[in-house]
């Protein structure tokens, strides 16, 4: 469908802010008809006022991830969205049984991207599961996971973004309704007991070895098989490579690890 792939498409653009050239102009066209409440915010994005337009980016570092947005919902990249993109497609497409989850949203793009595919897919009946504390990074945990020892991410005032602003971002786009649920605090808090039943996707995106290995421990058996297992810091930090090194050794995986962009890998179970 021209309307399903032009929204999908801007969609990934007006989450990383990732500017249109000249000849994809015509993808604005292609969403005449939609529901305007899903494709206002894509425009306004897309084509903003001085005061609210991004500063000027180098765009490959933006299509990799490799930047922090002004004021884009999310900072992992073109290439890590279109993954996420093919793994979701995939699930619906074999019927893989499942909802969504990211453990770590920051503002919140990713999450509002699996919305909007499943949205763009007429897929009603899948939840987008919203994991952070909403009070960024906890402090290390030394003891128990010394690979934290000398983390600083909890001290970096921009990664603690509250609940209220991931779910205005939801709302901008029409995406916020009774298919995505919040899950609030810290992992080891909320994880291990959340009301999660079956997973299709499991996106983790905690930076830390604690993070890291907590997601994975606690939602991985949740994942169907044929399901995916997205990791978004693996090639960037040392301690979250180290976790999931780990876990796929504690649990004996061989599924193959592969490679998203720089830093993101992802398997299937």
């Amino acid at each position: 469908m021209v309307n399903q792939d032009a929204y999908i498409e801007l969609l990934k653009r007006a989450l990383t802010r990732y500017p249109l050239k000249e000849e994809e102009q015509g993808l604005l066209r292609d969403l005449e008809g939609m529901d305007q409440a899903l494709i206002s915010n894509i425009v306004q994005c897309l084509t903003p006022s001085p005061a609210t337009a991004e500063p000027p980016c180098d765009l490959e570092a933006r299509a990799l991830g490799r930047d922090w947005p002004a004021h884009a919902e999310t900072m992992i990249g073109l290439r890590r969205l279109e993954n996420l993109q093919n793994c979701i497609v995939r699930v619906l497409e074999e019927d893989v049984p499942g909802d969504l989850i990211e453990a770590g949203v920051w503002r919140g793009g990713a999450c509002i991207f699996m919305r909007g595919v499943l949205k763009a897919f007429g897929e009603n009946q899948r939840t987008v599961w919203v994991a952070d504390s909403f009070q960024g990074l906890p402090r290390p945990d030394a003891a128990r996971y010394p690979a934290d020892r000398e983390d600083p991410h909890w001290i970096f005032s921009e990664l603690a973004v509250p609940l209220e602003m991931v779910r205005e971002n939801f709302n901008r786009y029409g995406l916020l309704d009774d298919q995505v649920r919040f899950l609030v605090g810290w992992f080891r808090d909320t994880l291990p007991s959340a009301p999660v039943s079956q997973l299709a996707i499991l996106r983790v995106d905690g930076d830390m070895y604690e993070s890291t290995i907590l997601a994975l421990r606690s939602l991985y058996p949740k994942v169907s098989p044929g399901g995916y297992v997205i990791i978004d810091d693996y090639g960037a930090l040392a301690s979250c490579r180290q976790a999931v090194i780990d876990f796929r050794n504690e649990f004996a995986i061989q599924a193959e690890l592969l490679p998203i962009d720089w830093t993101g890998v992802f398997w299937r179970v």
